[in-house]
């Protein structure tokens, strides 16, 4: 037989209403009351009722976690941290997708407000001001994004890619090209910055923005054409999925990474050590920044704001793997495109072109987007 507040009362030698005050509303009960009722509740294995906890508090007992696409294993990472989090405060989450649609991505946030206290807005695409609005509706957190002075949590991306730089331009390339993220993308536009306003003033570096492609592997393998014609000798991708996609189609352009040209990405999502050669790239730490919003949060709607700092920056780290090299022969300062070894596979006549037998390694398929 369940056990009911009643008997939790019973227990504790309170009234039925002091049970509800310290399993709802505890800072409102004495602190040897509510203590007692406390371990007489979990003794008893008691289960308070959500739904009548929240007549009494006004509260849902629930948050909602909004991201541009499940299927993308950075937006996982970060799931599984707000859910862990959550789940010990002892809130449920609402997790929605919005396709990548900013429209799509307002009319979800709208939806949610209605059935939870606040909600986790993670790379929030819409503009300034709808996600202004938004934030004016419902208790809000920003994930890497960061806007006035709604709380936000955000990633080092300016670190992150300073980070890549310095380890390219340490390894002798001076030819670096950027295959950017889509334009609705506050971290892209983070990195985008970073990238050209790296160390303008070093003798011979030649900065090359490929273009803004879809956050997917099919976006790294549109650049990677547009990589080859650049005559760069390295290139950093927006994130792993498009660097995983630059990979596969400079293998089947004849070019090996990273003997002939390398590759780097953002997020360290497991594909990255999937690929071959496994991929540099900037790891972030999503878990934690997953549950530290969900502290920030809580904060926010039970704290007023008093507790947690509300704008974090979190420091990210850069791990190097065998993607990226030392610049090939005679192309650490090239005097144009054509005398780096991508930009003469381009020039050849073949439709594929093999200067170097290239390994066997399998093609991998189309992913989802990124950050």
């Amino acid at each position: 037989m369940a056990v009911t507040i009643r008997d939790v009362a019973r227990a504790a030698g309170v009234s039925i209403s002091t049970v509800s005050r310290a399993l709802a509303v505890p800072e409102q009960v004495a602190a040897d009351t509510r203590r007692r009722v406390q371990e007489a509740a979990r003794s008893m294995g008691y289960r308070p009722n959500r739904a009548a906890r929240g007549l009494i508090t006004g509260r849902t007992g629930s948050i909602g976690l909004v991201v541009p696409d499940l299927e993308n294993p950075f937006f996982g990472s970060i799931c599984k941290g707000v859910q862990a989090r959550a789940r010990a405060a002892g809130y449920a989450v609402f997790v929605a997708d919005t396709d990548e649609d900013p429209l799509l991505e307002a009319e979800v946030v709208r939806s949610l407000t209605k059935q939870v206290d606040g909600v986790i807005l993670c790379s929030a695409r819409g503009s300034d001001a709808e996600v202004a609005a938004l934030a004016e509706e419902a208790p809000m957190v920003l994930v890497n994004r960061q806007l006035g002075d709604i709380p936000s949590i955000t990633f080092d991306n300016d670190g992150g890619l300073r980070a890549v730089m310095g380890h390219l331009v340490a390894l002798g390339h001076r030819r670096i090209a950027y295959a950017a993220g889509p334009v609705t993308s506050w971290s892209d536009r983070e990195r985008s910055h970073a990238f050209h306003s790296y160390d303008s003033t070093m003798p011979g570096l030649e900065l090359i923005e490929l273009g803004k492609f879809p956050p997917v592997f099919s976006g790294g393998t549109q650049a990677a054409d547009l990589a080859i014609a650049s005559g760069a000798t390295a290139i950093v991708a927006f994130n792993d999925l498009v660097a995983v996609g630059l990979i596969d189609r400079l293998r089947h352009r004849g070019l090996r990474v990273p003997d002939d040209i390398s590759v780097a990405g953002f997020d360290n999502v497991p594909v990255s050590t999937l690929v071959w050669p496994n991929l540099t790239t900037v790891d972030f730490p999503r878990v934690k920044i997953g549950r530290t919003s969900v502290d920030m949060l809580l904060d926010v709607v039970l704290g007023g704001g008093s507790g947690i700092r509300q704008n974090q920056n979190v420091p990210v780290s850069l791990v190097v793997r065998q993607s990226t090299g030392v610049v090939p022969a005679g192309a650490a300062a090239p005097a144009s495109a054509s005398a780096t070894p991508a930009a003469a596979a381009l020039a050849a006549a073949a439709p594929i072109l093999v200067p170097h037998a290239p390994r066997a390694e399998p093609s991998f398929q189309a992913l989802q987007p990124g950050d």
